[in-house]
């Protein structure tokens, strides 16, 4: 990508709409960013926001989802005028991605008939396990097949009036250009992908409406599914109700390109360059994922991987622990309030990056130390709720570098679970790319993560942007890459050909030392499992 560019390039690039938007709905933070021809970011914008327990289930309002997507938008555009004195009337391609999974009903009338139901729930066990019986793959709790079939086997009212289902992404989108579409890499995570196709595959359609045909229900799933698109396919344009509705302000002209609108998965594989074979990610926020590309479908099931695609179809395999940054957040805010209390000017930025490379100096098998970051259920391990744990035995070595390096590992910890049954089916990689808010301070987490699975992990230069601006280039992609050119070849020498990677090696001490903490994790899973139950 190409940093060289004058403020008044820039400046003539927004006004000719030859930019690319991209806006991401994370699980704390809506994030909006600006890229010119080259790729390269020009202004962000963003809006945090928090799910809630609605009747026992994760979600998010969805007035909370027009807010933040109007928040986030104008303040891309203050920075816009702040960095180059313009405000921009239109784009030369937009996209939206959110959070994969979940389950948002729709009636006839658009509105939704209960509230969306999140990634994070794991109240569809049932569910779960006889869908992936009678598909033959494993079928997560997280997935909308899951959600629909699950409200079916509770006998939820609703279930009779709905006319469609999407993800967050597709929702936005439909709202944005009134299609209802999605990239395949999100509709993956909806119902199985036909990967011969690259559409939901139509034998275990039929067999999920012969699953149901005694419920009388009104429709059929085909039905109810959005269009599914690859990279690069048209998936409409901006409408005057879309604009209407996230630029307020008029300025924002209708008729911008959009393209398919994809999860937070697929946007992290073309972030981090990740869509060819034997290429994969980590995605680190919330909740944490790995994205291995295969060269060939799995043939086994296997309950800790989900059998997903890249944005351009391609089979992955996902490893997905729900828990992720957020336990580790709440420890730093902890040392955030002790630095006012103590009258210290240390913004919360510096506060990770101090407590982050201090970790490097503790102990690399916890010395003795044991943490567990599930806030929320863990499939992955077993656990349908989750209770936050610290414990130690009385002689570990209790110092604050060791805690925090301790904090850091078990965030990788259900990760390499996954990734160890990826190995066992000879499964390897060329190169391994992570990105996300935890890689921002250098060096750190990065090494952790390679010493947690064995293999050499990069960061590249975009590693804090994330998946906002692996839609902004899949919008990119949408007209100008898709001309006879795969997406991963318009990624290779298109967007990454030169781009600043750092590469860490694991260590032999902190290899070793991970595999020793992750020894005592499992022997600790039972401690959990107590806890749950317990309070």
């Amino acid at each position: 990508m190409s940093m060289g560019v004058t403020d008044d390039v820039r400046r003539g690039q927004i006004e000719a709409g030859e930019t690319a938007l991209g806006i991401e709905f994370g699980s704390t933070r809506i994030k909006a960013v600006l890229i010119g021809p080259d790729h390269a970011p020009l202004a962000s914008g963003g809006h945090s926001w928090e799910n809630q327990l609605v009747d026992g289930r994760w979600s998010y309002d969805l007035d909370a989802v027009w807010e933040g997507l109007r928040d986030a938008y104008a303040s891309l555009v203050t920075d816009v005028e702040g960095r180059y004195g313009v405000r921009p009337r239109t784009f030369g391609s937009m996209g939206i991605s959110a959070m994969m999974h979940g389950y948002l009903a729709s009636g006839t009338d658009g509105a939704l008939l209960v509230p969306f139901r999140t990634w994070r729930n794991t109240s569809t066990g049932a569910a779960s396990r006889a869908l992936t019986e009678l598909f033959g793959i494993n079928v997560p709790q997280r997935w909308s097949i899951a959600h629909l079939y699950q409200a079916i086997l509770d006998g939820e009212p609703h279930v009779a009036r709905i006319a469609s289902i999407t993800t967050l992404a597709g929702l936005v989108h439909e709202r944005l250009t009134g299609r209802h579409v999605l990239g395949v890499g999100d509709a993956s995570g909806m119902f199985p992908i036909d990967s011969l196709t690259g559409d939901f595959d139509a034998e275990r359609l039929a067999r999920f409406d012969a699953l149901v045909a005694d419920r009388h229900l009104p429709w059929t799933v085909g039905e109810l599914l959005p269009s599914v698109l690859s990279a690069g396919e048209d998936a409409g344009e901006l409408s005057v109700e879309g604009v209407a509705l996230l630029d307020p302000t008029g300025t924002l002209r209708p008729g911008v390109p959009m393209c398919p609108p994809e999860g937070d998965a697929g946007t992290g594989m073309v972030a981090t360059n990740s869509v060819a074979p034997r290429t994969g990610n980590v995605s680190a926020g919330t909740s944490i994922f790995a994205m291995v590309v295969l060269e060939e479908a799995l043939t086994r099931v296997h309950l800790e991987l989900d059998p997903v695609t890249t944005p351009d179809g391609s089979p992955v395999a996902m490893v997905h622990s729900n828990n992720g940054a957020s336990e580790i957040d709440d420890w730093v805010g902890l040392f955030v309030t002790f630095a006012r209390l103590a009258g210290l000017e240390i913004s919360t930025p510096q506060v990770y990056d101090l407590l982050y490379a201090h970790a490097m100096e503790g102990a690399a098998d916890g010395g003795g130390l044991l943490a567990y970051n599930f806030l929320s259920g863990e499939p992955i391990v077993g656990l349908e709720s989750g209770r936050p744990l610290f414990t130690h035995t009385p002689d570990a070595d209790f110092s604050l570098a060791t805690a925090m390096r301790t904090q850091l590992m078990t965030i990788f910890a259900s990760l390499r679970i996954g990734m160890d049954i990826l190995a066992e089916e000879g499964v390897s990689l060329d190169r391994l790319f992570a990105h996300g808010g935890i890689f921002k301070t250098p060096g750190v987490a990065q090494q952790v993560l390679a010493d947690a699975l064995g293999t050499p992990v990069a960061v590249g230069e975009t590693a804090g942007e994330g998946g906002a601006w692996g839609i902004a280039v899949l919008a990119r992609f949408l007209v100008d890459g898709s001309r006879g050119q795969s997406l991963a070849d318009y990624l290779d020498s298109r967007v990454f050909a030169g781009a600043d990677v750092s590469v860490l090696a694991p260590t032999p001490e902190g290899a070793s030392g991970f595999d020793a903490f992750m020894a005592r994790y499992r022997r600790g899973l039972p401690i959990v499992r107590a806890a749950t139950e317990n309070s």
